[in-house]
């Protein structure tokens, strides 16, 4: 009996470290950052995922996603304008 709350405590303090946060980046620039990846519910044809800033679920519909991404591996914004380095 012992054994099975050693390994209950083993993964009730490994599991936290394994939720990913996810980047996910709208048409318009603007993104939202999750905890976990979004799924896609087909019968609202939306991606459904729970803020990590503020706590509440948001559905946003697949045409206003440019992407979804660890945070860790997200495409880095382009910059069209670089700032001059000669005087």
């Amino acid at each position: 009996m012992k054994n099975y709350w050693l390994l209950l405590v083993l993964l009730l303090a490994i599991c936290p470290g394994c939720v990913t946060q996810y980047r996910v980046t709208l048409a318009n620039g603007s993104y939202y950052t999750t905890y976990g990846k979004p799924h896609f519910d087909k019968a609202k044809n939306r991606y459904v995922f729970k803020d990590a800033s503020s706590g509440t679920e948001q559905e946003i519909p697949p045409l206003a996603i440019s992407e979804i991404a660890p945070v860790s591996m997200h495409e880095k914004p382009k910059t069209e304008f670089l700032p001059s380095t000669s005087k």
